[in-house]
């Protein structure tokens, strides 16, 4: 079985491949990879790898050491099924790239834009020749939430649940429409103008966070939780001869 390690800025997940089919997911913390053995111990792993996008602790360091497979750490130097136009590599997030690369393994040969929808948002493009051209950078759903509170001296922190108005009739219900609508329609811009270039255009809809969309975004979007997870597992059997 394949061993995927994602490491993101609030949670490990660590997912359990069968060739291409996902088996098992298990959240994790980020800092201890405290589940690590255990999960480990109960499925036969052949190859892992590792991606991150924190300074790991030594105590995560230390778990991945004790891996019973070879572990590829991807990087700005590991081999990728798609070429990679992004002008600083190295500064790319990985789950920027995961993305992209599960997407277009699922939809080969088609232009797709890739919204990942955890701490930050993100908006990636792959072409039908299977190039990736660069994304877009925006604050997630609780940054928004937390920045209005944060940068305003009389501003509550409002949660994303409860009761959503198409127009505020108070402080909390304007800060949750505000945010939520205010997502919805940056995502329903971004996919009306790339298909405007792109008539063809696949949408793909990944993270952590939930949203409502109405019924004509919805129409035109692929919801895949786990896509960065498939596009991490894509990598590894890619580099299957390198590690």
């Amino acid at each position: 079985m394949n061993l995927i390690i994602d490491i993101g800025n609030t949670v490990a997940k660590i997912a359990l491949f069968e060739g291409a089919d996902l088996k098992d997911v298990v959240y994790d913390s980020n800092f201890t990879l405290e589940s690590l053995p255990d999960v480990c111990r109960r499925y036969p792993i052949e190859k892992a790898i590792v991606a991150t996008v924190i300074d790991l602790t030594d105590e995560a360091e230390a778990r991945l050491a004790e891996l019973p497979c070879p572990l590829l750490r991807l990087g700005a130097d590991t081999p990728l099924p798609v070429e990679n136009l992004y002008e600083t590599p190295r500064t790319l997030g990985y789950d920027r790239m995961a993305a992209v690369v599960g997407a277009a393994e699922r939809f080969p040969g088609r232009d797709i834009l890739v919204i990942d929808a955890g701490t930050c948002i993100t908006y990636e493009f792959v072409d039908a020749a299977g190039r990736y051209h660069g994304g877009n950078i925006s604050p997630g759903l609780q940054m928004r939430f937390r920045a209005l509170n944060h940068y305003t001296g009389r501003l509550p922190l409002v949660e994303a649940e409860g009761r959503l108005l198409p127009m505020g009739k108070d402080t909390e219900t304007a800060i949750r429409a505000g945010v939520l609508k205010g997502i919805e329609y940056e995502m329903a811009g971004y996919i009306r103008a790339m298909k405007d270039k792109y008539p063809e255009l696949l949408v793909f809809l990944t993270g952590g966070d939930e949203f409502s969309f109405d019924t004509n975004l919805k129409s035109i979007i692929f919801a895949d939780r786990f896509l960065v997870l498939k596009g991490l597992n894509r990598i590894l059997i890619y580099n299957n001869d390198e590690i």
